[in-house]
């Protein structure tokens, strides 16, 4: 199969149908993170918050969120027949898609449209993954403008999320009850405020806490 090539977009158009504000659909950063705010350590690993993911909390992801998990994830544990609730498009940076790649895995969420930004990756080594390159914030407003019934799960990591802190309209958190003192942070981009307003706060026997905020505009 040949690489697909980069393509490049503009904010000039789609061909897809695309909605009028205030019908624009959400961008959403769905992310975990430990007490700190940390996303992982320094370089990124996460490895320290898969034991939390218990039945209990695997439940929740499954009957709440189940197109989160990726796709060889589901297929492993049988749930790759299940119904994307939330999302149908996935965006995530360069370094979060190359932890499928060294999995073997070129289409690490096919049950969604996906897309990966990349200024360095020139060829997609899938054909259904495609490269945003340039105009990162422009083809994600054209995205959030498509008439859908489903939003866009910004999937991280924490450059990519500096970079679209503006367009991000929901944060869901995953907070695990541990501390890790330094590590990627949640964002990656320099000081600003920018105003949530809390919505729906879940709770686990393990310690775990998910909320949901809505950005005040």
């Amino acid at each position: 199969m040949q690489p697909l090539q980069v393509k490049h977009y503009e904010w000039s158009g789609s061909q897809a149908t695309l909605r009028k504000e205030p019908d624009l659909r959400k961008l959403t950063y769905f992310i975990a993170c430990s007490i700190d705010g940390f996303i992982g350590d320094p370089s990124g690993d996460a490895q320290m918050m898969i034991p939390f993911v218990d039945e209990e909390f695997f439940e929740f992801l499954k009957t709440e969120y189940p197109e989160t998990m990726p796709t060889h994830g589901r297929r492993a544990v049988g749930v790759d027949d299940l119904e994307n609730k939330q999302y149908d498009t996935i965006i995530q940076g360069r370094a979060s898609y190359d932890l499928a790649l060294e999995l073997g895995v070129t289409s690490p969420y096919a049950h969604m449209r996906e897309y990966v930004a990349s200024r360095s990756l020139k060829e997609s080594p899938d054909p259904h993954v495609e490269i945003i390159a340039e105009d990162l914030v422009g083809r994600v407003r054209e995205l959030k403008a498509e008439d859908s019934d489903f939003g866009i799960y910004l999937c991280g990591g924490s450059q990519l999320a500096g970079e679209l802190i503006d367009e991000v309209d929901e944060l869901v958190i995953k907070t695990y009850p541990i501390v890790l003192g330094s590590g990627m942070p949640m964002f990656g981009s320099g000081f600003a405020i920018s105003e949530f307003t809390l919505g729906e706060v879940r709770t686990f026997k393990n310690g775990a806490v998910v909320r949901t905020y809505s950005r005040k505009r």
